[in-house]
This record gives structure tokens, C-alpha cells and sequence, in this order.
């Protein structure tokens, strides 16, 4: 059964543009319109599976009518906005009000990137369609090669630290992987976590300029301090550095101490940041002294990667699919077999307190001990 999509933009030429993408990809386009007050209507006529949303428009901004469609018909909503300072805030606050995802429009070239049929757009609207609303946190709704090949790849992007994990330091750290649907869950999480958790490093799949404002969303809602990391920052106790758009983000040791290298390289998974970058280099140098956790998002970045952490003895989590929004990357991390414990959203935070101060493991326990498959567990299901 095809996907019905509803494009609203107030651009005649981007309209035409989204709604001819979709069409080519077999996506079904029920209708457009300039505007919400046109685009109701034509939408109670014939209900959308998705709604392709721009933010700017006359009458009634996109957020205003995000928010209309979550109180009164909650539809998947992928949110389209051009690449500005000011668009990145706003449409941050569309995926914080429960778009599931968003898909950037560029201020200059924007012709050829509405014509290019790899823009993101059909693989956006075919995620939205799968996603489980019911998992969108109640708060945030209311108010986003061959596999050997893609492995070798990834190794290299983060070989030329080459530092080698200690077999126990003072300091924790968490790993986190997150994509689609990550804008709500992971506020979720760090907002239940004060500033003795173990410094987190995360890569959600954004593009450049969106993660400044991300992380400024959360630092101003998080007793932890968030921040877009830059190269060499720390990793300490209570801090969050999430990995800027655009760039990798890998783990390197300076003595007993962590920080993190930002640096350009080709894309891995189709993502820069790639999660499976982050999981390799984490694995590389902190081995068992981490926490990895794959959490919502679509494809799989970060499997490999997991399973190559866990492997050092490091305890590893994956968010169970009944409150994932898109149950894509922890599926695919479950099935490679680096997942010991399966968590629910609410039970995150409980885990990563309670995992922190288990005891360390060596590296052959973890190898035969993938419990991850088994969400009958205490972990899997703490927070339920």
C-alpha cells in the first residue's frame, strides 16, 4: 500500500518540486497547499499518511500548525526548512513539538536540491510513515556499499588516533547513537540525569548548523551541561558533547583522561556524524570503562560499531520498540549482537546510573554474553 504525503509550502516552485520527488519514489501526493488554513480542509478530504511541513508561511507558521495537527489528528510530520541560523531554532523546536523529522532546504542551489532525488526527502517521508507517534513523549508532542566495505571505512576514518584503551581509569564515559525521532527521546533521558552521571559523548544524524541549536535546547532544559563539541573538549562528569553536523566526532585518550577530535571524512552509513565512527573510536579507548547505547533512528549506524565496543567488556543498551519512534538502528544493533540490555525510553536514564557503576568485565565475558535479544531482563524493562 502506497504512502500518502500532504506538501504545505508557500512556494509555488517548492511545492512542485516535493510533490514531483515524491511521485517519482511512488509516494502518493494526495494534495498541497501554500498555507495551513488551504492545506486543512484539502487534508480532512483525504487524510495524509504524512505531512511535508514548511516552517515560514503567511497566516499560520509551521509551528502553530504542528502543534494544531498533535492536539487534534497527530500525523507524522517531516518538517522542510531552509538552512539558516534562524531556521535551524525553529525548526528545532518543531521536532521538540513532535515532527519526526526534518529535511533542510540550502538558501543558495536550492533548484538543483529539490530536483536532486537524494536530497533525503523520499527516505524522510518513508521513515515518517513507519514512525510510532505513540512513542513520541506525551510532554514534547504536546507542546527528529556492502557491509564489509562500509566496516573497513569507518575503521579507517578513526585509525590515525590508534590509542589504545586502558584496562581501567577513573572515568566513565557514555557512548550514545540516535537518529530519527531523537530530538524528544533524548531529552527525555538527560533530563532524568544530574551532574555526577559520566560524561556522555552522542552523535545525532543532523546537518551542520542544527546541532548548535540542539545542544542549546538542551542545555537550557538539562541539569547537565550540553554543548556542540569542538575538538579537544573534555569529557567529564555532568557534561553532554554532541557531535557538530558535518563533522566526525572520535574518542582519543590524554592520559587517564578522554577528549574528543572533530575532524571532516567521508560519509559513513550515508552520515557525518556517523555513530558507528563515535562506537568504533570509544571501543578503541575507553574499551570496558564505557557505556554504548543505540536509541532510535532509522537504517543501521552504530551496529557494528556497538557490537565492536561490547566486545571490549563494555556494558551496552538499546532502546526497546515500544518507545522508539522509528525501531531501525537498535533492531539492527540487537541483531548484530552487541546488546546486552534491552531499555525502554523511561528506564534510559536508570540504566545508564545503574550500568555506571557496575563492575568492570573483561572484553572474553562480553563476547558470550550478548543478552540483548531478551526483553524480559531487569534492565529491559526498568522504567515500564
Amino acid at each position: 500500500m502506497s504512502i500518502k504525503a500532504f506538501v504545505v509550502d508557500d512556494s509555488a516552485v517548492v511545492r512542485k518540486h516535493l510533490a514531483d520527488t515524491l511521485s517519482a519514489a511512488g509516494i502518493d501526493v494526495v494534495g498541497t497547499a501554500a498555507d495551513p488554513l488551504f492545506a486543512w480542509p484539502k487534508m480532512q478530504a483525504s487524510w495524509p499518511d504524512v505531512v511535508v511541513l514548511d516552517v515560514e508561511m503567511p497566516r499560520m507558521d509551521g509551528i502553530s500548525f504542528l502543534k494544531k495537527l498533535m492536539a487534534e489528528r497527530p500525523t507524522p510530520v517531516v518538517m522542510c526548512s531552509t538552512l539558516t541560523e534562524k531556521g535551524c531554532e525553529t525548526t528545532m523546536q518543531a521536532l521538540a513539538a513532535g515532527a519526526v523529522s526534518f529535511v533542510t532546504k540550502p538558501k543558495i542551489g536550492l533548484k538543483d536540491f529539490l530536483q536532486d532525488q537524494s536530497n533525503g526527502l523520499v527516505q524522510a517521508v518513508q521513515a515518517a510513515a513507519r514512525a510510532n507517534l505513540r512513542a513520541i513523549p506525551a510532554s514534547t508532542a504536546r507542546s527528529p556499499a556492502a557491509p564489509v566495505a562500509r566496516r573497513s571505512t569507518a575503521a579507517a576514518v578513526v585509525a590515525s588516533s590508534n590509542h589504545t584503551a586502558m584496562a581501567e581509569t577513573t572515568d566513565r564515559l557514555v557512548a550514545i547513537g540516535i537518529s530519527t525521532g531523537g530530538v524528544q527521546s533524548i531529552e527525555v533521558v538527560l533530563r532524568q540525569l544530574d551532574r555526577t552521571c559520566p560524561g556522555i559523548v552522542m552523535v545525532q544524524h543532523m546537518p551542520e548548523k542544527f546541532t548548535a541549536s540542539f545542544a542549546a535546547r538542551l542545555n537550557s532544559v538539562c541539569d547537565l551541561e550540553v554543548m556542540e563539541a569542538r575538538d579537544g573538549d573534555r569529557v567529564i562528569n555532568g557534561r553532554v558533547l554532541i557531535a557538530p553536523g558535518g563533522k566526525h566526532m572520535t574518542l582519543k585518550r590524554s592520559g587517564a583522561q578522554y577528549v574528543v577530535e572533530v575532524r571532516d571524512g567521508p560519509l559513513i552509513n550515508h552520515h557525518r556524524p556517523s555513530v558507528d565512527v563515535l562506537m568504533r573510536s570509544v571501543a578503541a579507548c575507553a574499551g570496558r570503562n564505557a557505556l554504548g547505547i543505540i536509541m532510535t533512528g532509522m537504517g543501521d549506524d552504530g551496529a557494528r560499531g556497538l557490537r565492536e565496543l561490547h566486545d571490549t567488556g563494555a556494558w551496552t543498551a538499546a532502546q526497546d520498540e515500544a518507545s522508539c519512534v522509528v525501531y531501525g538502528m537498535p533492531a539492527q544493533a540487537v541483531k548484530m549482537g552487541g546488546v546486552d540490555d534491552v531499555v525502554s525510553l523511561d528506564g534510559m536514564a536508570g540504566w545508564i546510573q545503574q550500568a555506571s557503576v557496575r563492575p568492570l568485565r573483561h572484553a572474553g565475558a562480553a563476547a558470550g554474553a550478548h543478552a540483548g535479544s531478551n526483553p524480559g531482563s531487569s534492565a529491559a524493562t526498568a522504567g515500564r
